[in-house]
C-alpha cells in the first residue's frame, strides 16, 4: 500500500468497541473540527465489548475513514471462536471475553466480515515532514499491550522501526512517550473510558507545524448512559456496562503496576512535539 501524505490535521481514534453512540459522537466531532474522512484514522477493534457491533461497523464503513485491522477484526473475519485479545487464560478479562465475543460474533454480517478481512494491518504515512506507521497493538504482534510506563518495552518495540512516529491503539489509555528520537503516540479508544473515573473517552490529533508535528490527546463526551442501557438490555457484559458509567475498568488484569495505581485519577489532555528528521538535522548543524 502506498504511503499516505497529509498536509492538514489528522484525527486518530481507537477501539469503537461496538459502541454506536460513541462512534457517532466521534464522527460529529470530526465534522465539527472540519476534518474530512480522508484525514481520519481508526487504529482497529471496531467491534468488541458493547451492544451494537454490526451497527457500529456500518457507521465506520459509511464514514469512509482509514481503518486498520485490530485483533477483533482479524478474529471475526476468520470466524474464530475467541477475540484474540491477548488476555491470559482464566483471568477476569478472559472470562468476560467469553461473554461479549460470542455476542458480537453472532451479530456481524457476512458483508462486514468480508470488509474486515480486507483491512490493512498497518498504514504508513507522512505528515509535517514526519514519517509514521499506524499499528494496532505492538509493532510485530497485533494484540500486544503497550503502556506508557513500560519504557523498556517501548524501546524494544521501536528499535527496528525506520519511522519517526508510531501511532498505536489496543491498550485503551492515551499517552505519548519518546525514546531517543522516536515517539509512540496512543490516542486512546472511544468505546470505553480510560479507567480514570470519568465516562469520557479519548481521541488524538496530529497537526503539521513548522519543523514537525504537534500531537495532542482530547476528551470526548457522548451518551454513555444510553450505551450502557443498550448493553444491559442483553445482560451479557454487565461489568463493561458499569464501566461506561463509572469510568473504572471491571478488571486490571492487563495493566502494569503504574497504570493500576492511577485508576480513578482523572487524565489531562496533553500535547507534544515531534520534529521532522530534516528539521532536527538542520538544527543540529546550526548548533555545531
Amino acid at each position: 500500500m502506498a504511503k499516505l501524505v497529509f498536509d492538514a490535521p489528522v484525527l486518530v481514534f481507537g477501539g469503537p468497541y461496538s459502541n454506536l453512540r460513541a462512534t457517532e459522537a466521534m464522527r460529529a466531532e470530526a465534522q465539527r473540527r472540519g476534518i474530512s474522512a480522508s484525514h481520519v484514522i481508526c487504529t482497529g477493534d471496531v467491534v468488541a465489548y458493547c451492544a451494537e457491533p454490526e451497527e457500529t461497523t456500518q457507521v465506520v464503513r459509511g464514514w469512509g475513514c482509514h481503518v486498520i485491522a485490530g485483533n477483533c477484526e482479524e478474529q471475526l473475519a476468520a470466524g474464530a471462536q475467541d477475540c484474540g485479545c491477548g488476555f491470559e487464560e482464566g483471568t477476569a478479562c478472559d472470562l468476560a471475553a467469553k461473554g461479549w465475543y460470542p455476542f458480537a460474533n453472532q451479530r456481524i454480517s457476512a458483508d462486514s466480515r468480508a470488509w474486515m478481512q480486507g483491512l490493512p494491518s498497518t498504514l504508513d504515512l507522512r505528515i509535517g515532514g514526519v514519517s509514521a506507521r499506524v499499528i494496532h497493538g505492538g509493532t510485530s504482534v497485533v494484540n500486544k499491550f503497550v503502556f506508557a510506563s513500560q519504557s523498556a518495552l517501548l524501546k524494544t518495540e521501536m528499535a527496528d522501526e525506520a519511522c519517526d512516529l508510531i501511532i498505536a491503539g489496543h491498550c485503551g489509555i492515551p499517552f505519548t512517550a519518546s525514546v531517543g528520537r522516536k515517539t509512540w503516540f496512543n490516542a486512546g479508544v472511544i468505546g470505553m473510558p480510560a479507567n480514570d473515573g470519568t465516562a469520557d473517552v479519548w481521541y488524538g490529533l496530529i497537526e503539521p507545524v513548522d519543523g514537525g508535528v504537534k500531537l495532542s490527546t482530547h476528551r470526548l463526551s457522548y451518551e454513555h448512559r444510553a450505551a450502557a442501557a443498550a448493553m444491559r438490555r442483553w445482560a451479557y457484559a454487565d461489568g463493561y456496562a458499569t464501566s461506561l458509567i463509572t469510568g473504572i475498568w471491571p478488571s486490571f488484569d492487563v495493566l502494569p503496576t503504574t497504570e493500576t495505581a492511577a485508576t480513578g485519577k482523572k487524565l489531562r489532555s496533553r500535547a507534544a512535539f515531534v520534529a521532522a528528521k530534516d528539521a532536527a538535522a538542520a538544527a543540529l548543524k546550526s548548533a555545531s
